[in-house]
């Protein structure tokens, strides 16, 4: 009997002690910083009334976050990016047919693009439920996004002719919007409200275009 309660004794003792060698390498200073890969089909807002067309528009970005934890638990944080974005959309609307730069309704078309690349600054207030030793867990970053725009080109083809503009004047290249992405693991949902027009100044049958982006896809967090 007097064994018996020695070895559970050594047994007691053996498993208290890998517990603390256990909990002695957990790094309770651990850092959210993470890679982001997002995936989105856009909507532009307030479009003129005359373009109906709803042709798949997708966006697309890829970059790292560093994290801050703000609270002690580590549950808490501001998360502060970088990153590219891509941006393609299809619609009736072109920057060729005012020559004071306005942009125009095409009715008829083979192709209409209008791409843009940029610099990308994510800016995210962050609450998720992870520990030192939990990888899976839930989240929810909401924040701002701030972005330039380096690179542009939009092509149309009507009527077996085809214009290419590179650059515009007239796109608006500072972008701005609110952004959340909310969800389990390493899937989330994630949004992007534009607050900044696309293009400054232009009109279309006289009515002042105030074009915005709205985009709404799948957000991916890789540790």
């Amino acid at each position: 009997m007097k064994k018996r309660m020695f070895i559970l004794f050594l047994l007691a003792c053996s498993t208290n002690s890998w517990a603390q060698i256990e909990n002695d390498n957990l790094d309770y200073k651990y850092l959210e910083d993470q890679i982001y890969l997002s995936i989105s089909y856009n909507i532009l807002r307030n479009k003129p009334t005359e373009d109906s067309n709803t042709v798949f528009s997708s966006s697309f970005s890829l970059g790292f976050i560093k994290d801050i934890p703000l609270n002690k638990q580590r549950n808490v944080g501001l998360g502060i990016g970088l990153g590219y974005a891509f941006n393609s959309y299809r619609n009736s609307i072109t920057l060729y047919n005012d020559e004071d730069g306005g942009v125009g309704i095409v009715e008829e078309y083979q192709t209409n693009k209008f791409k843009t690349n940029l610099v990308e600054l994510p800016i995210e207030f962050r609450w998720r439920t992870s520990t030192a030793s939990k990888y899976n867990f839930w989240r929810i970053y909401g924040g701002v996004k701030l972005a330039y725009t380096f690179y542009s080109i939009s092509k149309l083809d009507y009527n077996g002719d085809s214009f290419t503009k590179k650059n515009a004047d007239i796109l608006n290249k500072f972008q701005y919007g609110a952004i959340l992405s909310a969800g389990y693991s390493t899937w989330n949902i994630y949004t992007y409200y534009g607050l900044s027009q696309l293009f400054n100044g232009v009109n279309s049958s006289g009515e002042e275009l105030n074009l915005m982006d709205f985009s709404l896809g799948l957000k991916f967090y890789i540790m």
